[in-house]
């Protein structure tokens, strides 16, 4: 089979518009792909350019294929099975900021660029104070940053209409604010000059972002047969879902520059991000951390296995709809939709999420995605979310009897073990108090103020309803009491 080369590409060239820090999967099933389908339509008209921001790693296969990829998107949509397939042809070149360093630099320089996008993993946004500004390149995301946007500045004679728009994607709340920040404190830091700062106020824009898609990656047990399918060999193909969001929130008015919604793309421009924020954790991510305990109690192993046994999608569904939609204030017909959306990615064939791996420091998850849900129902409501409270009760149930082992927890599920990951002293929490009867044990873990930000046992009727869900699962096995109690 012939395998895409460099060899007579016939993509088209572009101006480069966009740098970008990363070259993972994510950017290039979301962004790359996006920016694709707008030079299609004759919208964007421009090409990018792939940095490589850490030392180990290569390029080669990038270098062989001319930059070109496929992105196969597979999942439900209105209940039915599709696959979209697509060639990427928006990606320029790409370049190794250590071992082409003059050349990744002298981007810097180029009259049109406009864009830099990252996803340089949520620890790349960090300030660092012992980086320099001598190295060929810094060490840090931060860093790199800095010395490109100075040198940029330079060349241009911090003309105004030269600064760049930048577009992180890593996922830290108001990303695009923390980054500005660390570029802001190494500039001084570098003693760089107040006129760069004075630029990097006027001509450059950090963006704050929220993306939202699952990228299934590189599918290596099924290359072979993707391969014949699409009739090349492609060793970039890249795997994701249908779905996808790119909220940004931008002090400047920037779409007229992207205009990715006018090509149908779902992506929106806004001054205030944190409402779909929001809308993503308490229904997205909530949805995950209120039910996967119970699942994974009732033997099942996926997510996409959860959803099809009735008990455990009604769960789901129901906590969705009745109990947190009702917490959150944007228009009802987008937070409908959404919540659709959340369960035909949850039946996704394709997407085999483990609930084990979902579980991983799930008090913490619990507090930030779950309870806002249930303090926002009780004040709007003054009455408890039942199927919120018995998340509660579930996650209790997760952590019983187990033994502390390197670090984790070894619990076991019919007789076999498993293996919980979580905080130190949550662990330590659960070790120690697992003899505790029902209701001593869960009135300790609720007055956990470290645990929850304050302490639970003080919301009325949070104990009693907890305990009463919590002794039912231990007498009865977890299936038997979401029957009796959602089943009445």
């Amino acid at each position: 089979m012939q395998r895409l080369s460099s060899r007579d590409s016939g993509k088209p060239r572009l101006p480069v518009k966009v740098l970008q820090f990363g070259e993972g999967n994510f950017l290039r099933a979301f962004v790359d792909y996006m920016l694709d389908i707008a030079n299609e339509q004759g919208k964007f008209g421009g090409s990018i350019i792939l940095v490589k921001p850490i030392p180990y790693g290569s390029l080669q296969a990038f270098h062989e294929q001319d930059c070109r990829y496929t992105v196969l998107l597979r999942g439900l949509e209105d209940g039915q099975r599709v696959e979209k397939t697509r060639l990427i042809t928006s990606v320029a070149d790409a370049v190794d900021a250590y071992t082409e360093y003059e050349k990744y630099a002298a981007y810097a320089r180029l009259d049109s660029l406009r864009f830099i996008v990252s996803n340089t993993t949520e620890a790349g946004i960090v300030l660092d104070d012992s980086d320099r500004f001598a190295l060929t390149p810094p060490n840090t995301y931060p860093g790199k940053l800095t010395k490109f946007l100075y040198e940029r500045a330079l060349a241009f004679d911090y003309a105004s209409d030269k600064g760049l728009i930048i577009l992180p994607v890593e996922l830290i709340d108001d990303n695009g604010i923390v980054l500005e920040r660390c570029v802001k404190a190494l500039a001084e830091h570098w003693v760089l000059g107040g006129k760069f700062l004075q630029w990097l106020d006027d001509a450059c824009v950090f963006t704050s972002t929220l993306v939202d898609r699952i990228v299934t990656g590189y599918p290596r047990d099924e290359a072979e047969a993707l391969w014949q399918k699409i009739g090349y060999e492609d060793r970039l193909l890249v795997t994701a879902e249908p779905f996808g969001l790119w909220v940004i929130e931008s002090r400047k008015d920037i779409h007229t520059e992207m205009p990715l919604p006018e090509c149908g793309l779902p992506v929106l421009f806004t001054d205030n991000q944190k409402p779909y924020k929001q809308r993503k954790v308490r229904i997205l991510n909530g949805a995950h951390t209120s039910f996967v305990p119970a699942a994974f109690l009732c033997g099942h192993n996926s997510v996409l296995e959860a959803m099809d046994d009735p008990l455990i999608k009604s769960f789901m569904q129901h906590t969705l709809y009745d109990e947190v939609i009702p917490t959150l204030d944007l228009p009802l017909d987008d937070l409908l939709n959404f919540a659709k959306a959340v369960t035909s990615r949850f039946e996704n064939p394709y997407i085999k999420h483990s609930l084990l791996s979902i579980c991983l420091n799930s008090v913490s998850k619990w507090r930030a995605r779950c309870l806002p849900s249930l303090l926002g129902y009780y004040e709007r409501k003054g009455a408890l979310p039942p199927r919120l409270t018995f998340s509660l009760a579930a996650l209790m149930a997760l952590y019983q009897n187990g033994t502390l082992a390197d670090g984790t927890l070894v619990c076991t599920r019919d007789g076999e073990p498993y293996t919980l990951r979580d905080d130190e002293a949550v662990l330590a929490f659960f070790a120690e108090n697992t003899l505790l009867p029902a209701q001593e044990q869960v009135s300790a873990f609720l007055s956990r103020a470290d645990f929850f930000g304050q302490d639970l046992t003080r919301i009325p009727g949070l104990s009693a309803a907890v305990t009463a869900s919590f002794a039912a699962i231990q007498r009865n096995g977890m299936r038997a009491a979401m029957e009796t109690e959602f089943r009445k």
